[in-house]
């Protein structure tokens, strides 16, 4: 308790250091409140903008807070767009920790010392984090690898950290009418949730190994591969991927990859992850990602990092496809009527009032390349559109929005004339095809073919006794019985139909592709 409590004696001395007083007041002002304050906190200097203090003080309150302003930076309902930028700016700049520490933590979790367990271990670390720092390594039969080894002491003070956001959160409820709508108390739960999941290593492995299967086939992405019998809750050992930092544009055009190509690979990357697998990798900073320049894998990206996935299930993915094409074809109408039958407007909302408002955040991004358009002021814009219609925020999107501010700032550094709507439109058409069309019908009977194998033959019998333990009810109604047994019969022709037809179906659909693949190979 009196850790917690220096702690937030701690925190509430970089709030006042930085001014961040004046910021929290700024919504709900009082006569008198500001000048109060500026008599009671004289020495202090608050000529710095805004953004760049609650930057500073973030920094100085260390990863927690950092990776809190991270996820802030993504919230353009909560934020203003100054300090969205310089939220933006913000990165892991943490020193690594002592490496005896690190060979500690291998050594308790892996049962041996590195020098045993590799045949050429680096003790000064390549990369470090707020939750882990980075060695590369050699197993005993040369195959170069990294090995990622969680930070000491980081569940005790996450803990305490972000029971204190939970606090600050559940008072924030109660001051403050707005804040129901923007799911405060969700929004520091997902944190917490995804920062705990951060601090499971194996959850990572886990991650990129789910990852690396999904792009298995993939020429333009690369994930690295997982050695499980070097992995544990604390330390994780990957394959050692090679590649140039995509943030080092001069670099990657020297080694003559194309940038333009980069960048709508990067589009098709995530819209794949998001709409055909729901897994995506949710924290696509620079600092993750590389590029290849191996003439094997030439021009692909290799993607580092697992710590934060996105999932979204099938109800996220149809919503938010439907809303995706329906903003490409600038359709505001289905937009807007999205919004209200998923519930997300309330059901009295006027579908004509939404569709303008809509139309009037969108409308002018159209045909203009990307460095002419800003996400940021879109999705303030939105979100404002968002308050006056009580459109609530989904918790679950968040680090969807926070990924495709990430595509945005990669694609404005490969090619600023990138047109996002362009390049996603044909991937998102094609995706919808696939899934409304006859080949998405058939793919969903084979996925349903072996519970429905289980089912069908046992229909008969469960509907006999079914209807045998009603009619026990009542054993003086043998008129009840006569119409339960023709019922039944009617039922039975009616599975014995269903079968037959399911099973017709498959085969000629079967049958058919056999047949375009013999002609076709011919």
């Amino acid at each position: 308790m009196i850790l917690k409590f220096l702690r937030l004696v701690r925190i509430l001395r970089v709030l006042v250091k930085y001014g961040l007083d004046e910021i929290a007041i700024s919504g709900f002002d009082k006569p008198g409140i500001s000048r109060l304050l500026d008599l009671a906190f004289f020495w202090r200097d608050l000529s710095t903008p805004r953004g760049v203090r609650l930057r500073l003080a973030l920094e100085e309150l260390g990863p927690i807070f950092v990776k809190l302003g991270q996820v802030l930076s993504t919230r353009s309902d909560l934020v203003p767009p100054d300090i969205i930028y310089e939220l933006s700016k913000l990165q892991d700049r943490v020193p690594p920790f002592d490496s005896d520490l690190a060979i500690a933590q291998i050594e308790r979790s892996l049962g041996a010392h590195p020098d045993q367990l590799f045949a050429r271990f680096e003790r000064i670390p390549v990369a470090s984090a707020s939750i882990a720092q980075v060695h590369f390594a050699a197993l005993p039969d040369g195959t170069q690898v990294a090995v990622k080894v969680l930070r000491p002491g980081m569940k005790k003070l996450i803990d305490e950290d972000v029971a204190l956001m939970h606090m600050a959160a559940n008072f924030i409820n109660r001051v403050w009418e707005d804040s129901k709508r923007l799911k405060m108390k969700e929004v520091v739960h997902e944190f917490d949730k995804y920062l705990h999941d951060e601090l499971d290593l194996m959850r990572e492995a886990a991650n990129a190994a789910q990852l690396r299967r999904n792009f298995a086939d993939s020429k333009m992405l690369m994930v690295p591969e997982m050695y499980w019998d070097y992995c544990s809750s604390s330390v994780i050992t990957m394959e050692r991927m090679h590649g140039i930092p995509v943030s080092q544009t001069d670099r990657l055009l020297e080694a003559g990859v194309d940038l333009k190509k980069l960048s709508s690979d990067g589009v098709e990357i995530f819209f794949t992850q998001v709409f055909r697998d729901g897994f995506f990798h949710a924290d696509m900073h620079p600092g993750n990602i590389l590029v290849s320049i191996d003439p094997a894998s030439f021009g692909r990206y290799i993607a580092l990092d697992f710590g934060i996935v996105g999932t979204l299930n099938d109800y996220d993915k149809d919503y938010l496809s439907q809303n995706f094409l329906a903003f490409f074809r600038r359709d505001y109408k289905r937009v807007a009527e999205a919004h209200i039958e998923s519930g997300w407007a309330p059901k009295e909302t006027r579908v004509d009032e939404l569709e303008a408002a809509v139309r009037a955040c969108c409308e002018p991004i159209f045909d203009r390349p990307l460095k002419d358009i800003s996400f940021g002021q879109i999705l303030l814009r939105l979100f404002q559109t968002s308050r006056r219609f009580n459109v609530e925020v989904q918790p679950q999107l968040v680090l969807l929005q926070k990924t495709l501010l990430n595509i945005e700032g990669l694609g404005r550094a490969l090619d600023p004339d990138l047109d996002l709507w362009k390049t996603a439109k044909p991937y998102l058409e094609r995706w919808m095809a696939e899934q409304v069309g006859w080949r998405g019908l058939l793919e969903r009977f084979k996925a349903e073919a072996p519970r429905y194998s289980h089912i069908i033959p046992q229909l008969p019998r469960l509907t006999h006794q079914a209807l045998t333990a009603i009619a026990d009810r009542d054993t003086s109604s043998h008129e009840l019985l006569r119409e339960l047994a023709e019922e039944q019969r009617r039922t039975n022709r009616l599975l014995s139909f269903l079968v037959f037809f399911v099973g017709a179906f498959v085969v000629g659909v079967v049958g058919f592709q056999a047949w375009m693949r013999y002609h076709g190979g011919a």
